[in-house]
């Protein structure tokens, strides 16, 4: 157990550093939107490590205007708290904050067995919980099993290329050549550098990666998972953040690493669990091939090469596909749609995207660096158009560094669009 003492010096320390925090300072997030303040249910933001999840809360409740207590359980102070202890937290809670307080915020909470009991505890007292984690399956898994109905899950991914923008202050919408150069500029140090909030003004970004995924893989995963090879875990993570944007060559990785088919496949899902890195599945109506056939992409393009020995490829085009990726989860997030890749044989074209509603594809999306080469060009329209007729898709989007327009071709429509135009005016609407 941990004293009482020590608990109520942490979080009376939390107290006064969160007394400081200025607003102005913060960019604005569209998961903002997302929160349900009179809610009766748990607001549960989940992401990876240091994507923002905290800032986003302290956000949303300063600006609200509401009463609220903090507790951050990603203390080394705090790091032997069991189940036993949450009711004297709640005891120092309320000796801070008084008893009356509305609003409670539990920072990364989900290494403490038994935190969902005493998360439905508190609700049943009327007490508005805000919660945050760095596991997927961890919260949503406990969260479905005792909370059922009980919560409102916001998934938080590092800054998109506009939050970037905004944080930097670069003009979106300028029609200078001037600031057409400058968001170029910007998309380019976005893609080699990423969008994690601290790490935008940091010199040394390699220190900062490196320190990061070592949190995830000890913080995130070794602690709760009790793995014992930790240096195999790494040297998958770090394999798979290379080869971004490839199929996860299980019976390989296999021979490489040493490891079971069975224990292999754990660790890439922990590391999935973990959001460092993402899966894509294959579009397909059998779960074998669906599982069998993912795709890896890292949560942010600035893990790539900002690490040692990283040796990561420097396609731009996977960087590109990656960083649409990783945009494509943030907006099918709020749309409860479902994001695929389709390849109908190995001797065809894929398609990079094929954005679902439920078993139904709503739009297929293409990504190229450059479509200037007419072999380019039409090898990348030609395999959308072939993919529609299969899926029965009519909105086809080609994605490039190309200036926007609209294309026939075969009979179809296709939708070329900047990659810029498209990260940055997504126009309000399902997915762009």
């Amino acid at each position: 157990m941990v004293d009482e003492k020590i608990i109520l010096q942490v979080l009376s320390e939390q107290q006064e550093e969160i007394k400081n925090y200025k607003l102005q300072k913060w960019v604005a997030r569209k998961e903002e939107s997302l929160f349900e303040f009179d809610s009766s249910q748990a607001q549960v933001v989940i992401g990876v490590r240091r994507s923002g999840k905290s800032t986003l809360c302290h956000k949303v409740l300063k600006e609200r205007g509401v009463r609220y207590a903090y507790v951050n359980l990603d203390d080394d102070r705090l790091v032997n708290v069991q189940t036993e202890d949450l009711n004297t937290v709640l005891s120092c809670v309320y000796q801070l904050y008084g008893t009356d307080i509305p609003y409670l915020f539990l920072d990364e909470i989900q290494d403490v067995d038994g935190w969902y009991l005493f998360v439905n505890r508190l609700l049943r007292t009327d007490l508005h919980i805000f919660v945050t984690g760095s596991n997927a399956k961890l919260l949503s898994g406990e969260l479905a099993t005792h909370l059922t109905g009980r919560y409102n899950e916001i998934r938080l991914y590092p800054f998109s290329f506009a939050e970037y923008c905004s944080f930097h202050k670069v003009d979106i919408n300028g029609l200078t050549t001037k600031a057409d150069a400058e968001r170029k500029a910007a998309f380019m140090d976005y893609i080699n550098n990423g969008g994690f909030p601290e790490m935008q003004n940091m010199r040394n970004k390699r220190g900062y990666v490196e320190s990061l995924i070592e949190a995830v893989l000890l913080k995130d995963i070794q602690r709760r998972f009790k793995i014992r090879n930790v240096e195999s875990l790494r040297k998958i993570a770090h394999h798979l953040i290379s080869n971004s944007c490839q199929i996860v060559n299980y019976e390989g990785m296999v021979g490489t690493f040493g490891l079971t088919d069975k224990t292999l496949q754990k660790y890439v899902s922990y590391l999935q669990q973990a959001f460092l890195v993402q899966l894509l599945t294959k579009h397909s109506f059998k779960s074998k091939e669906r599982v069998r056939g993912s795709k890896a992409y890292v949560i942010d393009s600035g893990l790539l090469n900002n690490r040692g020995n990283s040796m990561a490829a420097e396609n731009i085009g996977w960087r590109l596909e990656n960083v649409v990726y990783i945009e494509l989860l943030r907006r099918c997030a709020n749309e409860f749609m479902d994001v695929y890749y389709y390849k109908p044989r190995a001797s065809k074209k894929e398609v990079d995207f094929v954005v679902c509603d439920k078993n139904k594809a709503y739009q297929l999306i293409q990504v190229a660096y450059d479509i200037a080469a007419e072999k380019t060009y039409k090898r990348e329209i030609s395999s959308l158009v072939a993919a529609s007729s299969v899926l029965n898709g009519d909105n086809l989007l080609l994605i490039a560094l190309a200036e926007s327009r609209d294309v026939e071709f075969a009979g179809k429509t296709i939708h070329i669009k900047s990659i810029y135009d498209w990260l940055l005016n997504p126009e309000s609407s399902l997915i762009q």
